[in-house]
């Protein structure tokens, strides 16, 4: 198929061997952070996060040059709270990579960093003890804590996007300033009125239906 040997000519490109080693190095130093081991159910989260993430990733809007509005990006900090920063940084990795080379026959790796730094940061929450979405444990705390991880993770995100297509892809520096502000704006909304909202929600059902079983 045409698109698996437009994924592979990538991978196997110089951008992608750097960006894939990059990616492995700082899956392990979150790893060793962690001090978990990465058990089935993340494994499969992964797979499963980055093929939901590819395929909605499909349905978009043209926002401008090379740009659109994505609502797969809700699932970032969906899979990141979930999950953890792992599942969110390789989902958000190998979706991205997946979806460029479907669409767009090649992939932009510095962009592929933009999704899986929103997954990663957001993910970093669940080192709080405190918070676990499953469990439904969750304050209006954790609220901000989700909203500033997420943007921090764009602002990592849009510089590496930005510095990546500027120095390693040789794009014009005005062009990607405005590639990076129309995506910033478009990733914002989406998180902030679907992604964190779910996440919120979904905790929020878990420890009702806790309660009711300790009621029963």
């Amino acid at each position: 198929m045409k698109f698996i040997n437009n994924f592979f000519t990538s991978v196997v490109s110089w951008q992608g061997i750097v960006s894939i080693i990059i990616a492995i190095i700082a899956s392990l130093i979150v790893f060793a952070k962690g001090r978990k081991s990465l058990s089935t159910r993340s494994v499969v989260a992964i797979g499963i996060g980055a093929a939901l993430y590819g395929a909605l990733s499909v349905i978009s809007i043209p926002i401008g040059p090379n740009t659109s509005f994505r609502i797969a990006v809700a699932l970032l900090p969906i899979l990141g709270a979930i999950f953890g920063p792992i599942v969110g940084f390789l989902a958000g990795f190998i979706g991205h990579a997946l979806n460029d080379a479907f669409t767009s026959g090649s992939v932009w790796w510095s962009w592929v960093f933009l999704s899986a730094s929103i997954g990663l940061f957001t993910g970093f929450i669940t080192f709080d003890k405190k918070f676990d979405v499953l469990s439904g444990k969750i304050s209006k705390q954790h609220y901000i804590k989700l909203y500033v991880l997420a943007i921090v993770g764009m602002v990592v995100g849009n510089v590496i996007a930005y510095a990546g297509d500027v120095f390693f892809y040789g794009e014009s520096s005005s062009k990607e300033l405005l590639q990076v502000t129309l995506a910033s704006v478009s990733n914002l909304i989406v998180i902030a009125v679907i992604g964190i909202p779910v996440t919120i929600a979904i905790a929020k059902s878990r420890s009702k239906n806790n309660n009711l079983e300790l009621d029963k």
